[in-house]
């Protein structure tokens, strides 16, 4: 029998779990079977300044503490008792981007994020330096494109971090990461777990008439593997994190991870063999491979699983913003007709009509290019709506035009996997905002990948449950259960049953994607028509 949840949170041994994602900062309370608790989030957003996305550190440190009290007052309506001890945490962030300190912890530059596209020299010249794919929002680029752009602060630098060790950094006093988001900072060799010894040592040679102090090394924080103690919230970590004072130090930290682990995390995709698919802002499908790709591929990223394995990921960097930001200006008008609705009712009415559209979206086309997108090569983007004028102009049209055209740049990338590289994909399962609305996501995903699709439950929730589920993997009983089989012990039967990819929306999709590829002149011919100031 399961141990009333109450007792669990007043005895301390309920587990958090903390996602700071691109529009929503998020967290999860479990216990030791992983069963939600209690829930709080908090919403943001980046803003473009002076060419840089980006989040104050304000933003930060406001949004958690905001997400944790709201935590708290779910605590609090559901159980009528405070929250005061935890067993565990871990906290996760948006995936790689750079952060840079000084000596004296001060932030040299501000929050550079994943969505950023201006290292396209840098990712270019240490993908043939390495002969190992670098994309540009990885924290090696930035920080090369820096050294490249003569940055003034490079000689002040003493560290480089994400978002996810950097809060981990500012609520423990602890340098360290897990080997997922490591293996997005810096090339990690899965051979030894490490980031690649002979790679940091051409990087210095690379650098080393510029003169810095420093050796690459110095900067990258120390891998702690996935089960391993990473540090302990500090007194002063917990008035971060709860400043009216309630939440004791002491919480023991597994080591932080970015998105792309926790995602891999809350769909049970960790083995060989296995693939995830989250979807929202961005999307990025991840394929966990049993062997390497026969050459360095700009088009996929080579990262790894939390507990290690080699993992090819197609990663876009625009997902449903341009959607999200029609679908707000569609409920505007609603509501100027005395409409009354929530956010929930909005999606949950548009989304469906994605099913009922014409097979050829009614001749339209749609780049939802918020920022720029590395795999069309664009540095900046500039969202249209295109259409015939004899064209079928419907909501269903249009809907579905978004949504197919959200996952465009994706297709690009899988095919390499697919077609070039010969990788299997048996399911893909999916996590995300995306796949909130039911039955709708999975099909518009199958009919893009052509691939039997599934949803963990909590679909829309799942950073945050990953990450809560990492933590509480760090203070198992049985320290020699992989993180594969307690995943199969905890999650493995709280998937969906997989949609099948049906004929008739393949070849909608199909036909689309040709026009979608056949249209990126239009999106050129924006970008450089349209000032982005």
């Amino acid at each position: 029998m399961l141990e009333p949840a109450k007792a669990i949170i007043e005895n301390g041994q309920a587990t958090l779990g903390c996602e700071l994602g691109s529009t929503r900062i998020k967290a999860i309370l479990v216990d030791a079977s992983g069963r939600l608790l209690a829930s709080g989030s908090q919403q943001w957003e980046n803003r473009l300044e002076h060419g840089y996305w980006t989040y104050s550190m304000e933003q930060v440190w406001e949004g958690l503490a905001a997400c944790y009290a709201n935590l708290v007052s779910d605590v609090a309506a559901r159980y009528d008792c405070p929250l005061r001890k935890l067993k565990a945490a871990g906290f996760s962030g948006m995936m790689h981007g750079y952060i840079a300190v000084g000596e004296d912890g001060e932030l040299l530059t501000p929050f550079r994020t994943w969505r950023n596209n201006t290292t396209a020299q840098a990712s270019t010249e240490l993908t043939a330096l390495f002969d190992w794919p670098v994309p540009q929002r990885w924290s090696v680029a930035h920080l090369y494109q820096a050294i490249l752009d003569d940055e003034e602060h490079l000689h002040r630098l003493a560290g480089i971090n994400t978002l996810a060790g950097y809060v981990h950094w500012k609520l423990s006093g602890e340098w360290v990461m897990g080997i997922g988001e490591a293996s997005g900072m810096f090339p990690v060799d899965p051979d030894t777990g490490d980031y690649n010894g002979e790679m940091l040592d051409s990087f210095d040679a690379l650098v080393e008439a510029k003169g810095f102090s420093w050796k690459l090394r110095d900067l990258l924080p120390r891998i702690v593997a996935v089960g391993e103690n990473a540090g302990s919230i500090s007194e002063a970590g917990a008035k971060l994190l709860d400043p009216g004072g309630q939440l004791q130090a002491g919480t023991a930290l597994c080591p932080p991870e970015g998105d792309a682990g926790t995602g891999m995390v809350v769909t049970n995709a960790v083995r060989p063999g296995t693939g995830n698919v989250s979807a929202g802002t961005s999307v990025f499908a991840m394929l966990v491979l049993d062997r390497k790709l026969s050459k360095a591929r700009s088009e996929i990223d080579l990262v790894l699983t939390p507990d290690g394995h080699l993992a090819g990921m197609a990663h876009s960097n625009n997902c449903t913003s341009d959607f999200d930001a029609w679908a707000g200006l569609l409920g505007e008008a609603a509501r100027l007709l005395g409409a009354e609705f929530d956010h929930d009712k909005l999606f949950g009415t548009l989304l469906p009509l994605a099913l009922e559209a014409d097979e050829d979206c009614g001749g339209l086309l749609t780049y939802g290019y918020v920022s720029g997108e590395h795999l069309t090569g664009f540095s900046e983007g500039r969202p249209l709506v295109v259409r015939k004028p004899d064209g079928a102009f419907t909501l269903a049209n249009f809907v579905r035009a978004h949504l197919f055209s959200a996952l465009g740049a994706l297709r690009i990338g899988l095919d390499v996997l697919t077609r070039d590289e010969g990788v299997e994909v048996r399911q893909l399962c999916g996590h995300g905002g995306f796949f909130k609305t039911p039955q709708v996501g999975q099909r518009i995903m199958a009919a893009a990948t052509n691939t039997p699709v599934s949803v963990c439950s909590g679909a829309g929730e799942g950073g945050a449950w990953g990450m809560a589920l990492l933590a509480a993997y760090s203070v198992r009983e049985n320290t020699q259960e992989s993180l594969a089989d307690y995943l199969d012990r905890l999650i493995g039967d709280s998937v969906s049953q997989a949609v099948q990819p049906r004929a008739d929306e393949v070849a909608s999709f199909e036909d689309y994607f040709k026009r979608y590829k056949g249209g990126l002149a239009i999106e050129e011919a924006a970008v450089n028509s349209q000032s982005a100031a």
